[in-house]
Protein backbone atom coordinates (compact mmCIF):
# COMPACT_ATOMS: atom_id res chain seq x y z
CA UNK A 1 0.00 0.00 0.00
CA UNK A 2 1.50 3.02 -1.00
CA UNK A 3 2.09 5.87 2.10
CA UNK A 4 -0.76 8.14 3.35
CA UNK A 5 -0.76 11.73 1.61
CA UNK A 6 -3.47 13.09 3.96
CA UNK A 7 -2.89 16.72 6.39
CA UNK A 8 -3.17 16.10 10.09
CA UNK A 9 -6.73 17.89 10.07
CA UNK A 10 -9.51 15.91 8.76
CA UNK A 11 -10.97 18.82 8.28
CA UNK A 12 -8.33 19.88 5.51
CA UNK A 13 -9.42 17.24 3.39
CA UNK A 14 -11.23 18.14 -0.10
CA UNK A 15 -12.87 16.48 -2.57
CA UNK A 16 -11.83 19.40 -5.45
CA UNK A 17 -8.80 21.46 -6.48
CA UNK A 18 -8.15 24.07 -3.84
CA UNK A 19 -7.00 26.64 -6.49
CA UNK A 20 -10.01 26.53 -8.38
CA UNK A 21 -12.60 29.02 -7.64
CA UNK A 22 -14.80 27.31 -10.32
CA UNK A 23 -14.65 23.51 -8.53
CA UNK A 24 -18.36 21.94 -9.88
CA UNK A 25 -18.05 23.65 -13.23
CA UNK A 26 -14.34 22.08 -13.54
CA UNK A 27 -15.33 18.40 -13.25
CA UNK A 28 -18.66 19.05 -15.93
CA UNK A 29 -20.38 17.35 -17.80
CA UNK A 30 -20.07 14.17 -15.21
CA UNK A 31 -20.36 10.65 -17.10
CA UNK A 32 -21.49 7.72 -15.38
CA UNK A 33 -19.29 4.94 -16.38
CA UNK A 34 -15.98 2.80 -15.29
CA UNK A 35 -13.19 3.82 -13.55
CA UNK A 36 -10.24 2.13 -13.75
CA UNK A 37 -10.11 -1.60 -11.28
CA UNK A 38 -6.91 -0.46 -9.38
CA UNK A 39 -8.37 3.12 -8.12
CA UNK A 40 -11.71 1.49 -7.62
CA UNK A 41 -10.31 -1.67 -5.74
CA UNK A 42 -7.81 -0.11 -3.95
CA UNK A 43 -10.45 2.80 -2.56
CA UNK A 44 -12.68 -0.51 -1.43
CA UNK A 45 -9.13 -2.09 -0.02
CA UNK A 46 -9.04 1.54 2.27
CA UNK A 47 -12.42 1.11 3.36
CA UNK A 48 -11.98 -2.40 4.43
CA UNK A 49 -8.92 -1.99 6.20
CA UNK A 50 -10.66 0.93 7.73
CA UNK A 51 -7.99 3.86 6.25
CA UNK A 52 -10.97 5.95 5.49
CA UNK A 53 -8.97 9.06 4.72
CA UNK A 54 -6.76 7.55 2.33
CA UNK A 55 -9.69 6.71 0.21
CA UNK A 56 -11.51 10.05 0.54
CA UNK A 57 -7.80 11.56 -0.93
CA UNK A 58 -7.79 8.54 -4.04
CA UNK A 59 -11.19 9.81 -5.16
CA UNK A 60 -10.15 13.31 -6.20
CA UNK A 61 -8.22 10.81 -8.94
CA UNK A 62 -11.37 9.74 -10.45
CA UNK A 63 -13.32 12.94 -10.54
CA UNK A 64 -10.79 14.65 -12.46
CA UNK A 65 -11.53 12.44 -14.97
CA UNK A 66 -15.40 13.36 -14.58
CA UNK A 67 -16.49 9.95 -13.94
CA UNK A 68 -19.36 9.26 -11.59
CA UNK A 69 -19.18 5.33 -10.25
CA UNK A 70 -22.45 4.11 -8.17
CA UNK A 71 -19.93 1.57 -6.61
CA UNK A 72 -17.49 4.03 -5.08
CA UNK A 73 -19.63 6.70 -4.27
CA UNK A 74 -21.50 4.79 -1.16
CA UNK A 75 -18.27 4.13 0.12
CA UNK A 76 -16.74 6.82 -0.13
CA UNK A 77 -20.33 8.59 1.76
CA UNK A 78 -19.37 5.37 4.26
CA UNK A 79 -15.84 6.92 5.03
CA UNK A 80 -17.24 10.60 5.49
CA UNK A 81 -19.33 8.58 7.96
CA UNK A 82 -16.87 7.65 10.13
CA UNK A 83 -15.04 10.73 10.12
CA UNK A 84 -17.58 12.83 10.44
CA UNK A 85 -16.95 14.93 7.88
CA UNK A 86 -19.98 16.35 6.72
CA UNK A 87 -18.92 19.08 4.14
CA UNK A 88 -17.58 16.43 1.91
CA UNK A 89 -20.31 14.35 2.57
CA UNK A 90 -22.69 17.41 1.07
CA UNK A 91 -20.71 17.59 -1.81
CA UNK A 92 -20.93 14.13 -3.09
CA UNK A 93 -24.82 14.67 -2.31
CA UNK A 94 -24.63 17.52 -4.82
CA UNK A 95 -22.72 15.49 -7.28
CA UNK A 96 -25.22 12.22 -7.04
CA UNK A 97 -27.80 15.59 -7.47
CA UNK A 98 -26.09 16.84 -10.53
CA UNK A 99 -25.42 13.47 -12.14
CA UNK A 100 -29.30 12.46 -12.06
CA UNK A 101 -28.81 9.48 -9.39
CA UNK A 102 -29.77 10.74 -5.89
CA UNK A 103 -32.97 8.36 -6.64
CA UNK A 104 -30.58 5.64 -6.63
CA UNK A 105 -31.44 3.39 -3.48
CA UNK A 106 -27.84 2.41 -2.86
CA UNK A 107 -26.59 5.93 -3.21
CA UNK A 108 -29.75 7.28 -1.18
CA UNK A 109 -29.24 4.95 1.86
CA UNK A 110 -25.34 5.71 1.53
CA UNK A 111 -26.94 9.44 2.22
CA UNK A 112 -29.23 8.57 5.06
CA UNK A 113 -26.83 7.08 6.64
CA UNK A 114 -23.68 9.44 6.05
CA UNK A 115 -25.91 12.33 7.09
CA UNK A 116 -27.02 10.69 10.46
CA UNK A 117 -23.88 9.29 11.52
CA UNK A 118 -22.46 13.22 11.17
CA UNK A 119 -25.59 14.19 13.39
CA UNK A 120 -27.87 15.99 10.87
CA UNK A 121 -30.73 13.92 11.63
CA UNK A 122 -33.16 16.31 9.73
CA UNK A 123 -30.88 15.72 6.39
CA UNK A 124 -30.85 12.50 7.13
CA UNK A 125 -34.68 12.31 7.58
CA UNK A 126 -35.09 14.46 4.35
CA UNK A 127 -33.33 12.45 2.01
CA UNK A 128 -35.00 9.30 3.51
CA UNK A 129 -39.07 10.75 2.35
CA UNK A 130 -37.64 12.16 -0.85
CA UNK A 131 -35.90 8.55 -1.82
CA UNK A 132 -38.78 7.18 -4.74
CA UNK A 133 -37.70 3.56 -3.37
CA UNK A 134 -36.57 2.21 0.01
CA UNK A 135 -35.55 -0.98 0.44
CA UNK A 136 -34.76 -2.55 3.86
CA UNK A 137 -31.51 -1.24 4.24
CA UNK A 138 -32.88 1.77 3.74
CA UNK A 139 -35.36 1.48 6.62
CA UNK A 140 -32.54 0.21 8.80
CA UNK A 141 -30.13 2.85 8.61
CA UNK A 142 -32.74 5.21 9.41
CA UNK A 143 -33.67 3.94 12.15
CA UNK A 144 -29.92 3.33 13.16
CA UNK A 145 -29.76 7.14 12.90
CA UNK A 146 -32.27 7.66 15.17
CA UNK A 147 -30.48 5.36 17.85
CA UNK A 148 -27.48 6.73 17.01
CA UNK A 149 -28.34 10.39 18.02
CA UNK A 150 -31.10 9.35 20.96
CA UNK A 151 -33.96 10.15 19.19
CA UNK A 152 -35.57 6.64 20.84
CA UNK A 153 -39.25 7.96 19.81
CA UNK A 154 -38.96 8.68 16.16
CA UNK A 155 -36.73 5.22 15.57
CA UNK A 156 -39.69 3.37 17.46
CA UNK A 157 -42.47 5.28 15.74
CA UNK A 158 -40.48 4.14 12.12
CA UNK A 159 -40.28 0.69 13.18
CA UNK A 160 -44.36 0.72 13.94
CA UNK A 161 -44.66 1.58 9.93
CA UNK A 162 -42.20 -0.95 8.49
CA UNK A 163 -44.26 -3.83 6.43
CA UNK A 164 -40.94 -5.82 6.46
CA UNK A 165 -38.23 -5.82 9.10
CA UNK A 166 -34.91 -8.65 9.13
CA UNK A 167 -32.50 -8.98 11.91
CA UNK A 168 -30.69 -6.32 11.41
CA UNK A 169 -33.94 -4.51 12.29
CA UNK A 170 -34.83 -6.34 15.48
CA UNK A 171 -30.92 -5.46 16.40
CA UNK A 172 -30.65 -1.92 15.85
CA UNK A 173 -33.84 -1.43 17.90
CA UNK A 174 -32.59 -3.78 20.42
CA UNK A 175 -28.87 -2.18 20.72
CA UNK A 176 -30.16 1.03 20.66
CA UNK A 177 -32.66 1.01 23.22
CA UNK A 178 -30.23 -1.19 25.49
CA UNK A 179 -27.31 1.04 24.84
CA UNK A 180 -29.25 4.38 26.48
CA UNK A 181 -30.20 1.97 29.05
CA UNK A 182 -33.55 0.61 28.77
CA UNK A 183 -33.33 -2.66 29.08
CA UNK A 184 -37.28 -2.97 29.78
CA UNK A 185 -38.09 -2.03 26.46
CA UNK A 186 -35.26 -3.99 24.56
CA UNK A 187 -36.63 -7.09 26.37
CA UNK A 188 -39.36 -6.74 24.63
CA UNK A 189 -38.25 -5.96 21.44
CA UNK A 190 -36.75 -9.75 22.16
CA UNK A 191 -39.22 -11.07 23.35
CA UNK A 192 -41.05 -9.73 20.00
CA UNK A 193 -38.86 -10.85 17.66
CA UNK A 194 -40.09 -14.03 15.13
CA UNK A 195 -38.65 -17.21 16.06
CA UNK A 196 -37.76 -17.95 12.00
CA UNK A 197 -35.43 -15.03 12.47
CA UNK A 198 -34.20 -15.47 15.85
CA UNK A 199 -30.91 -16.22 15.79
CA UNK A 200 -27.38 -15.93 17.57
CA UNK A 201 -26.99 -11.66 16.84
CA UNK A 202 -30.06 -11.52 18.17
CA UNK A 203 -29.68 -13.58 21.55
CA UNK A 204 -26.02 -11.77 21.57
CA UNK A 205 -27.01 -8.06 21.46
CA UNK A 206 -29.74 -9.03 24.39
CA UNK A 207 -27.06 -10.53 26.52
CA UNK A 208 -24.69 -7.55 25.65
CA UNK A 209 -27.06 -5.24 26.59
CA UNK A 210 -27.69 -6.80 29.83
CA UNK A 211 -24.24 -7.06 31.05
CA UNK A 212 -23.53 -3.30 29.78
CA UNK A 213 -25.65 -1.85 32.01
CA UNK A 214 -24.49 -4.44 34.35
CA UNK A 215 -27.92 -6.09 35.04
CA UNK A 216 -25.65 -9.56 35.28
CA UNK A 217 -28.21 -11.67 36.70
CA UNK A 218 -30.40 -10.86 33.50
CA UNK A 219 -27.42 -11.55 31.45
CA UNK A 220 -26.68 -14.74 32.75
CA UNK A 221 -31.12 -15.81 31.94
CA UNK A 222 -30.98 -15.28 28.87
CA UNK A 223 -27.37 -16.44 28.25
CA UNK A 224 -27.83 -19.78 29.64
CA UNK A 225 -31.27 -19.87 27.54
CA UNK A 226 -29.30 -19.25 24.04
CA UNK A 227 -29.66 -22.50 21.77
CA UNK A 228 -26.28 -21.55 20.01
CA UNK A 229 -23.19 -19.26 21.79
CA UNK A 230 -20.63 -17.88 19.61
CA UNK A 231 -17.35 -16.43 20.64
CA UNK A 232 -18.74 -12.61 21.34
CA UNK A 233 -21.47 -13.93 23.85
CA UNK A 234 -18.97 -15.35 25.98
CA UNK A 235 -16.69 -11.89 26.08
CA UNK A 236 -19.98 -9.99 26.62
CA UNK A 237 -20.32 -12.41 29.67
CA UNK A 238 -16.92 -11.90 31.25
CA UNK A 239 -16.43 -8.07 30.32
CA UNK A 240 -19.92 -7.86 32.18
CA UNK A 241 -18.41 -9.44 35.43
CA UNK A 242 -15.24 -7.78 35.06
CA UNK A 243 -17.22 -4.12 34.46
CA UNK A 244 -19.40 -4.94 37.89
CA UNK A 245 -16.30 -6.09 39.49
CA UNK A 246 -16.72 -9.80 40.16
CA UNK A 247 -13.54 -10.85 39.11
CA UNK A 248 -14.14 -14.56 40.07
CA UNK A 249 -17.33 -14.85 38.45
CA UNK A 250 -15.25 -13.40 35.10
CA UNK A 251 -12.69 -15.80 35.44
CA UNK A 252 -15.40 -18.98 36.01
CA UNK A 253 -17.19 -18.22 32.41
CA UNK A 254 -13.84 -17.90 31.02
CA UNK A 255 -12.66 -21.22 31.93
CA UNK A 256 -16.09 -22.58 30.53
CA UNK A 257 -15.08 -21.65 27.17
CA UNK A 258 -15.34 -24.46 24.89
CA UNK A 259 -12.75 -22.84 21.95
CA UNK A 260 -11.53 -19.66 23.01
CA UNK A 261 -10.44 -16.76 20.31
CA UNK A 262 -7.87 -13.46 21.18
CA UNK A 263 -11.68 -11.69 21.53
CA UNK A 264 -12.32 -14.03 24.69
CA UNK A 265 -8.64 -13.66 25.97
CA UNK A 266 -8.73 -9.97 25.19
CA UNK A 267 -12.02 -9.70 27.32
CA UNK A 268 -10.17 -11.48 30.69
CA UNK A 269 -6.83 -9.38 30.16
CA UNK A 270 -8.60 -6.10 29.84
CA UNK A 271 -11.14 -6.83 32.73
CA UNK A 272 -8.27 -8.28 35.08
CA UNK A 273 -6.51 -4.98 34.57
CA UNK A 274 -8.86 -2.49 34.98
CA UNK A 275 -10.20 -4.26 38.48
CA UNK A 276 -6.54 -3.77 39.43
CA UNK A 277 -5.16 -7.81 39.27
CA UNK A 278 -2.63 -6.58 36.85
CA UNK A 279 -0.40 -9.19 38.19
CA UNK A 280 -2.64 -11.63 37.34
CA UNK A 281 -3.51 -10.28 34.00
CA UNK A 282 0.00 -10.15 32.77
CA UNK A 283 0.17 -13.93 33.81
CA UNK A 284 -2.85 -14.99 31.32
CA UNK A 285 -1.34 -12.58 29.02
CA UNK A 286 1.57 -14.86 29.37
CA UNK A 287 -0.30 -17.91 29.24
CA UNK A 288 -2.53 -16.67 26.28
CA UNK A 289 0.74 -16.69 24.07
CA UNK A 290 1.84 -19.74 24.94
CA UNK A 291 -1.49 -21.52 23.84
CA UNK A 292 -0.54 -19.73 20.13
CA UNK A 293 -2.38 -16.59 20.24
CA UNK A 294 -0.61 -13.81 18.89
CA UNK A 295 -1.54 -10.32 20.80
CA UNK A 296 -3.56 -7.73 18.88
CA UNK A 297 -3.68 -4.18 19.86
CA UNK A 298 -6.29 -4.51 22.04
CA UNK A 299 -3.84 -7.15 24.20
CA UNK A 300 -0.84 -4.93 24.03
CA UNK A 301 -2.82 -2.08 25.40
CA UNK A 302 -3.88 -3.96 27.87
CA UNK A 303 -0.53 -5.37 29.13
CA UNK A 304 0.73 -1.65 28.69
CA UNK A 305 -2.01 -0.40 31.73
CA UNK A 306 -1.01 -3.31 33.98
CA UNK A 307 2.79 -2.58 33.26
CA UNK A 308 2.18 1.06 34.22
CA UNK A 309 0.12 0.41 37.25
CA UNK A 310 2.69 -2.29 38.60
CA UNK A 311 5.79 0.10 37.80
CA UNK A 312 7.22 -2.78 35.60
CA UNK A 313 9.56 -0.66 33.30
CA UNK A 314 11.31 -3.64 32.06
CA UNK A 315 8.67 -5.64 31.04
CA UNK A 316 7.00 -2.08 29.38
CA UNK A 317 10.03 -1.64 27.49
CA UNK A 318 9.65 -5.57 26.21
CA UNK A 319 6.24 -4.99 25.38
CA UNK A 320 7.20 -2.07 22.81
CA UNK A 321 9.78 -4.32 21.52
CA UNK A 322 7.18 -6.59 20.62
CA UNK A 323 4.93 -4.16 19.54
CA UNK A 324 7.89 -3.12 16.96
CA UNK A 325 8.94 -6.44 15.93
CA UNK A 326 5.46 -7.66 14.84
CA UNK A 327 4.86 -4.56 12.83
CA UNK A 328 1.55 -3.67 15.00
CA UNK A 329 -0.62 -0.64 13.73
CA UNK A 330 0.48 2.33 16.26
CA UNK A 331 -3.02 3.57 16.96
CA UNK A 332 -4.05 5.68 19.42
CA UNK A 333 -4.71 3.40 22.14
CA UNK A 334 -1.15 1.90 21.58
CA UNK A 335 0.38 4.61 21.81
CA UNK A 336 -1.66 6.52 24.79
CA UNK A 337 -0.50 2.85 26.60
CA UNK A 338 2.83 3.29 25.63
CA UNK A 339 3.15 7.02 27.02
CA UNK A 340 1.53 6.30 30.11
CA UNK A 341 3.41 3.09 30.44
CA UNK A 342 6.44 5.40 30.52
CA UNK A 343 5.68 8.57 32.33
CA UNK A 344 3.87 6.17 35.23
CA UNK A 345 6.73 4.40 35.38
CA UNK A 346 8.99 7.61 35.58
CA UNK A 347 10.73 7.94 32.21
CA UNK A 348 9.18 10.72 30.97
CA UNK A 349 11.49 10.92 28.34
CA UNK A 350 10.48 7.95 26.61
CA UNK A 351 6.96 9.20 27.23
CA UNK A 352 7.59 12.68 25.67
CA UNK A 353 9.58 11.18 22.33
CA UNK A 354 6.52 8.65 21.53
CA UNK A 355 3.75 12.20 22.33
CA UNK A 356 6.13 14.09 19.71
CA UNK A 357 6.10 11.06 17.46
CA UNK A 358 2.23 11.03 17.13
CA UNK A 359 1.12 13.37 13.77
CA UNK A 360 -2.97 13.29 15.21
CA UNK A 361 -3.02 13.54 18.95
CA UNK A 362 -6.28 13.10 20.36
CA UNK A 363 -7.44 14.61 23.71
CA UNK A 364 -6.71 11.44 25.84
CA UNK A 365 -3.22 11.67 24.23
CA UNK A 366 -2.76 15.35 25.31
CA UNK A 367 -4.20 14.29 28.90
CA UNK A 368 -2.05 11.51 29.33
CA UNK A 369 1.44 13.57 28.69
CA UNK A 370 -0.37 16.75 30.82
CA UNK A 371 -1.22 14.45 33.86
CA UNK A 372 2.33 12.60 33.73
CA UNK A 373 3.99 16.00 34.36
CA UNK A 374 1.61 16.70 36.83
CA UNK A 375 2.44 13.52 38.91
CA UNK A 376 5.81 13.46 38.49
CA UNK A 377 5.91 17.36 39.55
CA UNK A 378 6.82 18.93 36.65
CA UNK A 379 4.86 22.19 36.72
CA UNK A 380 6.28 23.78 34.86
CA UNK A 381 6.22 21.16 31.85
CA UNK A 382 2.71 20.65 32.46
CA UNK A 383 1.69 24.38 31.61
CA UNK A 384 3.56 24.80 28.85
CA UNK A 385 2.08 21.72 27.27
CA UNK A 386 -1.47 22.75 28.15
CA UNK A 387 -0.46 26.35 26.46
CA UNK A 388 0.79 24.49 23.32
CA UNK A 389 -2.72 22.66 22.78
CA UNK A 390 -4.41 26.20 23.38
CA UNK A 391 -2.06 27.55 20.51
CA UNK A 392 -2.52 24.47 18.00
CA UNK A 393 -6.77 24.96 18.61
CA UNK A 394 -7.45 21.66 20.53
CA UNK A 395 -10.36 21.44 22.80
CA UNK A 396 -9.18 20.67 26.41
CA UNK A 397 -12.05 18.68 28.20
CA UNK A 398 -12.63 17.69 31.68
CA UNK A 399 -9.81 15.43 33.06
CA UNK A 400 -7.22 18.48 30.82
CA UNK A 401 -8.35 20.53 33.12
CA UNK A 402 -8.46 18.54 36.53
CA UNK A 403 -4.46 17.41 35.63
CA UNK A 404 -3.74 21.07 35.26
CA UNK A 405 -4.90 22.10 38.36
CA UNK A 406 -3.68 19.36 40.15
CA UNK A 407 -0.16 20.51 38.60
CA UNK A 408 -0.89 24.04 39.62
CA UNK A 409 -1.60 23.09 43.39
CA UNK A 410 1.35 20.93 43.86
CA UNK A 411 3.56 23.57 42.14
CA UNK A 412 2.34 26.46 43.98
CA UNK A 413 1.63 28.62 40.16
CA UNK A 414 -2.00 30.75 41.89
CA UNK A 415 -2.51 32.76 39.42
CA UNK A 416 -1.90 30.10 36.55
CA UNK A 417 -4.18 28.00 38.72
CA UNK A 418 -6.87 30.81 38.73
CA UNK A 419 -6.63 31.72 35.39
CA UNK A 420 -7.01 28.02 34.01
CA UNK A 421 -9.99 27.15 35.90
CA UNK A 422 -11.69 30.66 34.92
CA UNK A 423 -10.64 29.23 31.26
CA UNK A 424 -12.99 26.41 31.86
CA UNK A 425 -16.13 28.37 31.00
CA UNK A 426 -14.71 29.65 27.88
CA UNK A 427 -14.34 25.72 26.64
CA UNK A 428 -18.06 25.39 27.74
CA UNK A 429 -17.22 23.00 30.43
CA UNK A 430 -18.73 22.79 33.92
CA UNK A 431 -16.29 22.78 37.08
CA UNK A 432 -16.95 19.40 38.98
CA UNK A 433 -16.50 18.89 42.79
CA UNK A 434 -13.03 17.36 42.08
CA UNK A 435 -12.00 21.29 40.01
CA UNK A 436 -12.95 22.77 42.99
CA UNK A 437 -10.91 20.33 45.68
CA UNK A 438 -8.04 21.70 42.67
CA UNK A 439 -8.82 24.93 43.38
CA UNK A 440 -9.05 24.83 47.55
CA UNK A 441 -5.82 22.78 47.72
CA UNK A 442 -4.36 25.50 45.89
CA UNK A 443 -5.36 27.95 47.72
CA UNK A 444 -4.66 26.86 51.24
CA UNK A 445 -1.65 25.61 50.60
CA UNK A 446 -0.44 29.04 49.71
CA UNK A 447 -2.06 30.37 52.57
CA UNK A 448 -5.00 32.23 51.36
CA UNK A 449 -7.39 30.25 53.85
CA UNK A 450 -10.46 33.03 54.09
CA UNK A 451 -10.13 32.91 50.36
CA UNK A 452 -10.14 29.43 50.01
CA UNK A 453 -12.93 28.93 52.53
CA UNK A 454 -15.43 31.88 50.56
CA UNK A 455 -15.09 29.54 47.77
CA UNK A 456 -16.05 26.59 49.42
CA UNK A 457 -19.28 28.81 50.32
CA UNK A 458 -19.90 30.05 46.90
CA UNK A 459 -19.62 26.43 45.12
CA UNK A 460 -22.91 25.74 43.22
CA UNK A 461 -21.80 22.23 44.19
CA UNK A 462 -22.35 20.80 47.45
CA UNK A 463 -19.01 20.16 49.29
CA UNK A 464 -17.11 16.81 50.18
CA UNK A 465 -14.94 15.16 52.35
CA UNK A 466 -11.93 16.05 49.89
CA UNK A 467 -12.97 19.87 50.06
CA UNK A 468 -13.33 19.72 54.01
CA UNK A 469 -10.21 17.98 53.92
CA UNK A 470 -7.94 20.08 51.96
CA UNK A 471 -9.22 22.92 53.61
CA UNK A 472 -8.49 21.51 57.52
CA UNK A 473 -5.13 20.30 55.90
CA UNK A 474 -4.69 24.29 54.57
CA UNK A 475 -5.80 24.97 58.54
CA UNK A 476 -2.98 22.27 59.84
CA UNK A 477 -0.02 23.61 57.81
CA UNK A 478 -1.06 27.58 58.76
CA UNK A 479 -2.01 27.03 62.13
CA UNK A 480 -5.52 29.33 61.45
CA UNK A 481 -7.77 27.87 64.38
CA UNK A 482 -9.92 30.89 64.20
CA UNK A 483 -10.73 29.33 60.61
CA UNK A 484 -10.75 25.99 61.85
CA UNK A 485 -13.77 26.99 64.55
CA UNK A 486 -15.73 28.13 61.58
CA UNK A 487 -15.52 25.08 59.43
CA UNK A 488 -15.84 23.10 62.33
CA UNK A 489 -19.55 24.25 62.26
CA UNK A 490 -19.65 23.47 58.45
CA UNK A 491 -18.63 19.80 59.13
CA UNK A 492 -20.90 19.64 61.98
CA UNK A 493 -24.19 20.43 60.21
CA UNK A 494 -22.54 18.20 56.77
CA UNK A 495 -21.98 15.49 59.51
CA UNK A 496 -25.44 15.41 60.40
CA UNK A 497 -26.75 15.48 57.15
CA UNK A 498 -25.25 11.38 57.27
CA UNK A 499 -21.84 12.12 55.67
CA UNK A 500 -19.64 12.82 58.22
CA UNK A 501 -15.96 11.68 58.35
CA UNK A 502 -14.19 10.80 61.53
CA UNK A 503 -10.44 11.71 59.73
CA UNK A 504 -11.90 15.43 59.99
CA UNK A 505 -12.20 15.57 63.98
CA UNK A 506 -9.27 13.81 64.39
CA UNK A 507 -7.50 16.75 61.91
CA UNK A 508 -9.63 19.66 63.96
CA UNK A 509 -8.05 18.13 67.27
CA UNK A 510 -4.48 17.98 65.59
CA UNK A 511 -5.04 21.54 64.90
CA UNK A 512 -5.59 22.36 68.03
CA UNK A 513 -3.11 20.49 69.73
CA UNK A 514 -0.72 22.34 67.43
CA UNK A 515 -1.70 25.56 69.16
CA UNK A 516 -1.36 24.43 72.39
CA UNK A 517 -5.52 24.88 72.76
CA UNK A 518 -5.79 21.87 74.90
CA UNK A 519 -9.62 22.54 76.08
CA UNK A 520 -10.45 22.21 72.45
CA UNK A 521 -8.81 19.39 71.90
CA UNK A 522 -10.56 17.81 74.67
CA UNK A 523 -13.52 18.78 73.33
CA UNK A 524 -13.19 17.42 69.84
CA UNK A 525 -12.15 14.01 71.96
CA UNK A 526 -15.65 13.95 73.21
CA UNK A 527 -17.32 14.64 70.21
CA UNK A 528 -15.96 12.02 68.24
CA UNK A 529 -16.57 9.52 71.15
CA UNK A 530 -20.05 10.66 71.44
CA UNK A 531 -20.53 9.69 67.21
CA UNK A 532 -18.34 7.14 67.74
CA UNK A 533 -15.14 7.05 66.06
CA UNK A 534 -12.68 5.64 67.07
CA UNK A 535 -8.84 7.56 67.02
CA UNK A 536 -6.78 6.23 64.16
CA UNK A 537 -3.14 7.04 64.49
CA UNK A 538 -0.73 7.82 61.84
CA UNK A 539 -3.57 9.17 59.68
CA UNK A 540 -4.37 12.72 58.55
CA UNK A 541 -6.97 14.01 55.63
CA UNK A 542 -4.65 16.06 54.08
CA UNK A 543 -5.41 15.94 50.55
CA UNK A 544 -3.05 14.93 48.06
Amino acid sequence: MRPSRYSQNPQNLTLFNPKSTKQSSDFCPIKITSIPSNLSNYIRHCISQGNHKEALLTYPQIRRTGIYHFGVVPLILKACACLSLIHIGKALHAESIKSGVESNVVVGTSLVNMYAKCGDILCSRKVFDEMPERNVVTWNAMIGGYMTNGRMKEASFLFERMGQRSVVTWIEMIDGFAKSGETAIARELFDRVPMGIRNVATWTVMVDGYARNGEMEAAKNVFDSMPIRNFFVWSCMVSGYCKRGDVEAAKAVFDMIPERNLVNWNSLISGLAQNGFCEEALDVFVKMQTEGFEPDEVTLSSALSACANLGLLDVGKEIHQMIVDKGIKLNHFILNGLIDMYAKCGDLRNARLIFEKISERNDCCWNTMISSYAIHGQCIEALELFGRMEALNEEPNDLTFLSILSACAHGGFVQEGMETFAKMEKYGLTASVRHYGCIIDLLGRAGRLNEAYDLVKRMPVEPNDTIWGALLGACRIHLDTDLADRVLEEVGRYSDSGSSNDSHYQLLSNIYAASDKWEKVERMRTVMLDKGFQKAPGQSSCML
